[in-house]
């Protein structure tokens, strides 16, 4: 698959199937994460794997929604603002973009192993850092169900070209 065919099957999945995720995909999957790219080379991130149960039912309580109940894993991306580079000009911090580069090599990464993820950023932060060990200095940006898919992509809306490019 070329890279336009993975962004084409790239979607977010909201039903995963009761099947566990071998652990040489999880492996694969991690290693592209590792490769990804931020601004000057900081790394301001820290990924935590989450398929314990216990764990899973912690992570899901702080996201009120009945589909993300079907992931048998959700890996927790996690930012560092005093490790990202900032702008000097307007003292912009990255740690956003960094965080989110890495987190979408994350998911086309599960894309290309046959799973499905779904960027989740409405939880609850602070129920999440109360209930979950975040390492310090870090903060939950991004969680990630991933799975193998039980549901189909809906058709993929984007705007034209000549909307998009200047």
């Amino acid at each position: 698959m070329n890279l336009k065919e993975l962004c084409e099957a790239r979607y977010s999945c909201r039903l995963y199937q009761e099947k566990p995720i071998e652990a040489e995909k999880l492996e694969y999957i991690k290693e592209c994460v590792r490769l990804a790219p931020s601004a000057v080379n900081r790394q301001p991130w820290k990924f935590l794997l989450i398929t314990d149960p216990a764990q899973l039912d912690i992570v899901k309580a702080c996201y009120k929604r009945e589909w993300i109940q079907t992931a048998p894993a959700i890996v927790m991306c996690l930012k560092n603002e005093s490790e990202c580079w900032t702008r000097r000009y307007d003292s912009h911090s990255h740690a956003d973009i960094d965080i989110a580069i890495a987190t979408e090599h994350l998911c086309l990464a599960a894309t290309e192993q046959g799973l499905a993820g779904c960027w989740v950023c409405n939880f609850d932060i602070e129920m999440l850092r109360s209930t979950f060990p975040i390492p310090e200095g870090y903060d939950p940006a991004v969680l990630v169900p991933l799975g193998y898919p039980a549901d189909e992509p809906a058709p993929k809306v984007r705007k034209p070209l000549d909307e998009v490019w200047a």
